[in-house]
């Protein structure tokens, strides 16, 4: 009996080199994947490796969920309760604070502002004339804001709330940039083409010193105006640079065109306009104030100067009704109504400004009803020296000379020139 139970216990032949794996381990891998137990099989145990799969135990329900139908009705009748019980409490309370004097604003002394020096509180109260006597939850800050905005000199404004009956309003007022005239009225515009109205004692109170804009109608549509006062912004900024307050030389810029800064330059008496395009102001700038004494010994009658060129400018003269163009590099100048007279042209120059018109190498600026100007087109000159052109008069005399003696060999040539045999004189001469 010994010997069989040895025989029993003892592993098998083909089991001597089988792993020390615990015995249950072994069974375990044998149980049915339904996961059921049979009869004389061990109990199944965690297994240390982690190897078995998660088992499903199917969904579970919340621990407020009552699972019979009377266990749900009663706990939606309870939820029913507590929600009507707390808009019943929203809406008493909503009309107790109604009702409350504490929070009614009494009057204007309710209404403190700050920030305000250009709008005065009499301008301001008007947009809050509805809100006296009103609870102070039931006021529109952002509709009252919006309403304070519209006001010329109020860039930002904010509206708020201080329990029980207070409102307090703060605004940011716009900036002046430049001084604006329509018509014989002088205004203020700020970055954003914002007009201003001021008072002539007050303008003088606060010593403005801008130049004065020309060409901002209050009619233009707010992005039109804004794009102009940029275009002044940018030559402002680029003649002071570097601390030149080369603006302070400026009286007044026309800004009609937002492509061209015409700025009107005083000079000994006189204002001069000079036309700055829309960039490079300091090197234009810089360039007429290297020439204008010597453009204005040689022509006394200046009136304005073109800078949009590169390699020369436009001279516009008070009188005549022609221009002269002559390019830097060219030869000597010539005889302008001579025929076959050419100068160099510029290949960067820009197009001819309003009233120009380009004929060759000549550019002839056509006569306006108002005014008759000569515009004559001057190369730029390196050296100090004084340029080599002919003067007005010495033209106007050059080209009559040359007009009758154009005449003179014309007619000559019709004197030497025999009759056709068709002609009727000579016609006669042939039957004498």
């Amino acid at each position: 009996m010994t010997t069989k139970g040895n025989y029993k216990t003892r592993p098998l032949q083909w089991e001597d080199e089988a792993s020390e794996e615990p015995r249950f381990r072994r069974v375990q891998q044998g149980v049915p994947p339904s996961g059921r137990v049979l009869p004389g099989m061990p109990l199944e145990m965690a297994d240390p490796d982690g190897d078995d799969p998660p088992r499903f135990r199917g969904p579970q329900k919340p621990w407020w969920r009552p699972s019979s139908t009377a266990g749900r009705v009663f706990f939606g009748i309870c939820a029913l309760t507590v929600l009507g019980a707390f808009a019943t409490a929203a809406v008493f309370l909503k009309h107790s604070i109604s009702r409350d004097a504490r929070f009614r604003i009494a009057g204007a002394s309710n209404i403190e502002a700050t920030g305000f020096t250009e709008v005065t509180r009499a301008e301001m109260l008007p947009v809050f004339g509805e809100d006296i006597g009103r609870n102070i939850f039931f006021v529109p800050l952002s509709e009252r804001r919006k309403q304070l905005e519209e006001i010329p000199w109020v860039e930002r404004a904010t509206v708020m709330r201080i329990l029980p009956d207070q409102l307090r309003v703060s605004v940011v007022e716009r900036q002046p940039v430049a001084f604006t005239r329509q018509g014989s009225q002088i205004g203020l515009v700020d970055a954003s083409g914002v007009l201003l109205a001021m008072p002539p004692a007050t303008m003088a109170r606060h010593h403005y010193s801008f130049p004065v804009l020309t060409g901002i109608d209050p009619g233009d549509p707010p992005a039109s105006r804004k794009a102009r006062v940029a275009l002044y912004e940018r030559l402002v900024a680029e003649l002071d640079s570097g601390n030149q307050h080369l603006s302070e030389q400026i009286s007044e810029i026309d800004l009609t065109d937002p492509e061209d800064a015409r700025v009107r330059m005083p000079e000994q008496g006189t204002d001069i306009l000079a036309h700055f395009g829309e960039d490079h102001f300091l090197e234009r700038y810089q360039r007429y104030k290297a020439h204008i004494a010597e453009w204005r010994q040689q022509y006394p009658k200046l009136a304005a100067v073109d800078l949009r060129y590169q390699q020369q400018v436009v001279l516009e003269m008070s009188h005549g009704s022609n221009a002269i163009e002559s390019n830097k590099g060219s030869a000597p100048a010539t005889d302008p109504e001579a025929p076959n007279s050419a100068t160099t042209a510029s290949t960067s120059k820009p197009k001819p400004a309003a009233g120009m018109t380009n004929v060759g190498a000549k550019a002839v600026k056509t006569s306006k009803p108002a005014t008759a100007k000569t515009s004559i087109a001057k190369p730029l000159s390196t050296s100090a020296s004084k340029p080599k052109t002919a003067s007005t008069q010495t033209l106007a005399a050059t080209m009559k000379k040359k007009r009758e003696a154009a005449q003179k060999a014309a007619a000559n040539a019709r004197k030497r020139k025999p009759s056709p045999p068709n002609h009727p004189a000579a016609a006669a001469a042939q039957g004498q």
